[in-house]
């Protein structure tokens, strides 16, 4: 692969520089894929000085950008890639550039263009869902959500934002549906095996919702809140030695983690709470 220094030279160099162009423009593409956005952002670059206007080239240097956190310096290069291409992928980039801008309400009308656009772009419903979700307007989340799944419906992360939302709106039951669907699709993911495992949690299902909780930590065994939820199940399971030890788990994983498994105990039904806060190190984490 030639340098990207010399790249501008190489697409001058040929007839029309397109075969150049493609290949400048697919190894921009892979650099993304492997989170090498400054390698991307450079080749972009010399993209762009061969052609000003190169609306790919354009999108892939607002995309580089966007990946490390310089949106404000993504959002022209966006823009102008955006009157060309006219395309949902371009719109979402946009939309998520002009939202960590704190452009809120234009990202908001760039989302609803991209949901709009044909062919379809995933993600740019699962963009829009987040933007919404934040902002509390979860019906409209969970609208834009169900109409995403109608087009990808095998994208297992829509699944597990919608049964967030529900989650968010203690439906617990439409909670577990969503879940369980992202299960379907996906049947390690440890955000559906967590999501799940609250749901069941709520309804007061604590022997199901202890094994989603275990399932999780087995995907991911650094996962504090399941350490701690599971923990909590057990102790109303009357498991009150293995609950304990959950909480140990958690309190013992980092610093900041005791302050939480602490707190997370002693709110707990059947839980502990100590006078003196030396006691309660001695027991979570053994310290005197």
């Amino acid at each position: 692969m030639p340098h990207a220094s010399l790249l501008s030279k190489q697409l001058t160099s040929s007839a029309d520089g397109e075969p150049e162009r493609s290949d400048a423009l697919e190894r921009a593409r892979s650099a993304l894929r492997e989170d090498r956005a400054r390698e991307a952002e450079r080749i972009a670059d010399e993209l762009l000085k061969v052609n000003a206007r190169d609306a790919l080239a354009l999108r892939i240097r607002g995309a580089a950008l966007l990946m490390q956190t310089r949106a404000s310096e993504a959002v022209p290069a966006l823009e102008n890639a955006a009157r060309s291409l006219r395309d949902a992928e371009t719109d979402t980039l946009l939309a998520m550039a002009l939202r960590l801008c704190g452009r809120l309400e234009d990202a908001l009308t760039r989302f609803k263009r991209a949901t709009k656009r044909l062919p379809p772009y995933p993600s740019a419903f699962y963009e829009f869902a987040d933007v919404l979700i934040s902002l509390g307007r979860h019906e409209e989340a969970i609208d834009v959500l169900r109409r995403g799944l109608e087009i990808a419906p095998m994208m297992s992360r829509l699944s597990v934002q919608l049964g967030e939302v529900f989650l968010r709106r203690r439906d617990y039951v439409q909670a577990k549906i969503a879940f369980g669907k992202a299960l379907e699709i996906a049947t390690d993911s440890p955000d559906a095996l967590f999501g799940i495992g609250r749901a069941q949690h709520a309804l007061g299902e604590n022997l199901i919702a202890a094994e989603y909780y275990r399932r999780c930590l087995r995907a991911q065994p650094d996962h504090t809140a399941a350490w701690l939820n599971l923990g909590n199940c057990l102790l109303q399971l009357r498991d009150t030695e293995a609950g304990y030890e959950c909480f140990r788990t958690a309190a013992r994983r980092e610093p900041r983690s005791y302050g939480i498994a602490l707190n997370s105990l002693a709110a707990a039904g059947r839980g502990r709470l100590w006078l003196k806060p030396s006691a309660a190190a001695r027991f979570l984490i053994g310290k005197r």
